[in-house]
């Protein structure tokens, strides 16, 4: 198994970490990285823009993925569109430390 670490590309979220995803190194392959990236993060493939090796190259084939080493981080670039966003952003009532009261604080 070839162990890959992905995660989405979006500063919005508040937690952006990376998981650890196997690929079986017999299918190595841009669709079935594509495949269990978007399974194993929950998004689907058809928002996903391009795959990323980090700092700055994009993957595109077969051949891209058939180099990749182990622990190596990928990002997922999902496609911008004009649809409300892929990620609900919490109001600030809904964030943790919010203070009500504060937030009505007239001066």
């Amino acid at each position: 198994e070839l162990v890959l670490k992905v995660r989405i590309q979006n500063p919005n979220l508040r937690e952006n970490d990376f998981i650890e995803i196997e690929l079986d190194r017999q299918e190595l392959t841009y669709q079935e990285l594509l495949r269990v990236s978007c399974q194993e993060l929950g998004v689907n493939p058809e928002h996903v823009q391009k795959i990323r090796k980090l700092p700055n190259t994009m993957l595109r084939k077969d051949k891209d993925v058939a180099r990749l080493q182990d622990f190596q981080e990928l990002e997922l670039v999902l496609a911008v569109s004009d649809k409300p966003s892929l990620f609900r952003v919490p109001a600030p009532s809904e964030r943790s430390g919010y203070n009500k009261k504060a937030s009505e604080l007239t001066y």
